[in-house]
């Protein structure tokens, strides 16, 4: 029986998916009992006083939030297998539950510009290494496709220390001397969650003057929010997963030299905070939001041109000029987009998430996702769901 202390935040979503995964491992193995050690109790004792208590329990493994000076190494001297969730920087000497946080902030940089945002930003934290390379791959993407620094700003203030608490002033007159109409990307959820509130007692429309994205899709933290907010979903509950089974390799195999477990993110989930495409156009405004409200239905061309008082030539000519896509395409992409959630959220078989999406086709549904995704339906969901 694998006895673990996990210290982490108990009141965020990924402690409890990773715990989620690493429960699914145990029940197709072996029980493992688990003592969720609130992170107090390290920041108040210290290390050796966790390292004590951990020894008296008997236990085989922690996975904590370390700060970057504990002292990690005294939990192999007393033969307790040490992983860290990153927190504020990576350790090189135990494993990390980690993730390619550039890789996501390029991914959201790359969902507003394609949107047609001309002015950006980004919230986070200070000296944290998830909210420093999220803002360095954002900043990167833009750049690289020709978006000007003087159209990216950031707002990086507030302490890790600090999850609760923010001072709303600064953060009011940053948004009020943004650019409008202004893409914002946030490091999670709860830093999305505030800029939407201060939006709301601004009179700023969200997602009009300002779109909001965060990161983790906190189904409680985006429903909470009004309008509700678009976030990254985050794979955790893998994580967890291949966290336990690396857990019982490196019991088996102490001098085993591991590796990192990767945290992958598994697209964007999109609600109404980011729910807009920039542009100015109103032929254009008017065929996205048909495309975005009935993306469900099984809608076409010839619908989409119905909808606005122009030909389909000069409809079809602005809408690629503004989104760079046909209107086929652009229904298509988001399509699969939709249908890559729903494989992750529901249990649905193939022919009816077809017709979730707006098809009746599975077959054609599926090959059109493969194009898309580089993979089967079926593929994507091993992949990326337990």
């Amino acid at each position: 029986m694998t006895k673990l202390i996990l210290s982490t935040d108990f009141t965020e979503t990924y402690a409890t998916k990773l715990l989620r995964g690493i429960l699914k491992y145990s029940h197709q193995t072996e029980p493992w009992v688990i003592c969720r050690m609130p992170p107090s109790f390290r920041k108040t004792y210290g290390i050796p006083k966790v390292v004590e208590w951990a020894k008296n329990w008997d236990a085989d493994a922690i996975i904590a939030q370390f700060e970057p000076d504990d002292e990690v190494s005294l939990f192999k001297e007393a033969g307790i297998i040490a992983i860290a969730q990153d927190y504020k920087q990576r350790f090189t000497e135990i494993p990390n539950i980690t993730s390619d946080y550039t890789a996501s902030g390029r991914k959201a940089a790359e969902f507003y510009f394609i949107k047609g945002f001309k002015h950006f930003a980004y919230y986070g934290y200070e000296d944290v290494i998830w909210s420093d390379e999220r803002g360095k791959g954002f900043r990167d993407y833009l750049t690289e496709n020709g978006i000007s620094d003087k159209y990216i700003f950031e707002f990086k203030k507030q302490s890790l220390d600090e999850l609760w608490h923010y001072e709303s002033q600064p953060l009011k007159e940053w948004l009020s001397a943004l650019p409008k109409p202004v893409a914002i990307f946030a490091c999670d959820d709860t830093r999305a969650n505030i800029i939407i509130e201060l939006c709301n007692t601004m009179s700023l429309r969200v997602p009009v003057d300002v779109a909001v994205l965060g990161v983790d899709n906190d189904d409680l933290t985006c429903r909470l929010s009004y309008p509700e907010l678009s976030s990254m979903d985050l794979d955790v509950e893998k994580a967890g997963y291949e966290t336990a089974d690396l857990i019982m390799k490196m019991k088996e195999h102490w001098d085993m030299k591991p590796n990192d477990i990767i945290v992958h993110d598994t697209g964007i989930t999109e609600r109404t905070s980011t729910d807009i495409f920039a542009t100015t156009n109103p032929n254009v405004l008017k065929a996205l939001w048909y495309i975005h409200t009935n993306i469900s239905h099984p809608i076409c061309v010839g619908d989409v041109v119905a909808q606005v008082s122009v030909s389909r030539r000069l409809l079809e000519q602005e809408f690629r000029e503004e989104t760079s896509v046909t209107i086929y395409d652009y229904i298509s992409k988001l399509r699969m987009e939709k249908l890559a959630q729903l494989l992750l959220t529901t249990n649905e078989p193939l022919d009816m998430l077809a017709v979730m999406v707006g098809l009746n086709d599975a077959k054609n549904l599926a090959r059109q996702f493969k194009a898309y995704k580089g993979m089967t339906p079926l593929e994507y969901k091993k992949k990326y769901k337990i």
